[in-house]
């Protein structure tokens, strides 16, 4: 399939202008829109880029469906969400039940009246806290690490698709497991064709990184800049575990699964990097101090935040036996790209700061 015209939301944001830039070099005389309220602070830097490239900007907030751009798109690919763990905890979870679960509907029933392919970014945050806690685990000298016993769903090679599910997960969590049950729904009432990418931790340029998402863009311009940094929870020693995906190796399969949309229509699965692209952040530290020559102060501080994890790492033998896609991108080259991307924008990121 080429598209001769695709939408994406949250188009300004981090994933959603890597991916609109990716899909320019593919699908040259397509019309790509790119749609964002620009909520999140640093988005607005990615508009003129956008432009430039001859993507359409639409700005518009997918709570609000008379916001939208006129359509039909043949695909519509949902990057907007709310995507901290923390948000609601403290006050009101308005915007993010509007934004994440609101605007899913939203979008869904766009496609609907489109007849446009949807691709969907869930996230790996839709697996239940208290299994993933209580898995057994030990501790190694720079990470902690799952054992291959206790639940099924579980084993040293991360989280598989069959957990299950019931069990609170953060308000977050539950508002992307709840749209992916929106979306079943819209396949069945609707005949929409649909694709659910369960995604782990996504990193690369252009990330503007914060303590509750985007930790590893956090972890590298704060040794790049020489800023402190903090090991929260866990005795502070920075031994939790995240695999992580390089944004490129994410635009890879979302363009395959554009171009093969009958193939991949009903997929729900996890997108990550495994076991074999996954790191602590007391590896990340030793990484990052190699990349950027600088080595910083990082505090210890064991007080435990909601809904943290010891330990995620998503399994993806189910991925890996519907493609031969695979992660090609090391962590050191997602670093370096990061320090590379953060050096030549060096007075945009202050500014931000």
């Amino acid at each position: 399939m080429s598209p001769a015209s695709i939408l994406i939301t949250g188009g300004a944001g981090f994933i959603g202008s890597n991916l609109a830039f990716h899909l320019r070099a593919i699908h040259s005389q397509a019309e790509i829109v790119c749609m964002d309220n620009l909520y999140r602070r640093g988005s607005e830097i990615n508009v003129p880029r956008l432009l430039e490239s001859g993507i359409r900007f639409h700005r518009g907030d997918i709570r609000h469906p008379k916001e939208f751009p006129i359509g039909p798109f043949e695909v519509l690919i949902e990057c907007s969400a709310e995507p901290s763990v923390l948000a609601g905890q403290d006050g009101s979870p308005d915007y993010l039940f509007q934004t994440n679960l609101v605007g899913a509907y939203h979008c869904l029933e766009k496609a609907r009246l489109w007849n446009s392919r949807v691709i969907f970014l869930s996230t790996s945050r839709v697996y239940p806290v208290a299994p993933l806690e209580a898995h057994p685990w030990v501790e190694d000298a720079t990470r902690f690490r799952w054992l291959d016993e206790g639940d099924v769903g579980i084993s040293a090679a991360g989280v598989g698709e069959s957990l299950n599910l019931r069990g609170a997960r953060s308000l977050y969590g539950f508002t992307k497991l709840a749209a992916e049950q929106l979306i079943e729904e819209y396949r069945m009432s609707f005949g929409l064709q649909a694709v659910i990418n369960r995604c782990g931790v996504i990193a690369g340029p252009w990330q503007f990184g914060k303590v509750d998402q985007g930790v590893i863009a956090l972890w590298v311009m704060a040794h790049l800049f020489e800023r402190p940094l903090s090991y929260i929870g866990y005795g502070g020693t920075g031994k939790q575990v995240r695999d992580v995906l390089h944004v490129e190796d994410l635009c890879d399969l979302i363009a395959l699964q554009i171009a093969e949309f009958d193939f991949w229509d009903g997929w729900l699965g996890n997108v990550a990097g495994g076991l074999d692209h996954s790191i602590s952040l007391q590896e990340l530290t030793r990484l990052c101090e190699v990349v950027t020559g600088n080595s910083i102060v990082i505090c210890s501080n064991t007080e435990q935040r909601p809904f943290d994890l010891r330990l995620f790492i998503g399994d993806c033998t189910r991925l890996f036996q519907r493609t031969t896609w695979r992660p090609t991108r090391s962590l050191t080259s997602l670093v370096a790209d990061t320090v590379d991307w953060a050096r030549l924008n060096r007075r945009s990121l202050f500014e931000l700061s």
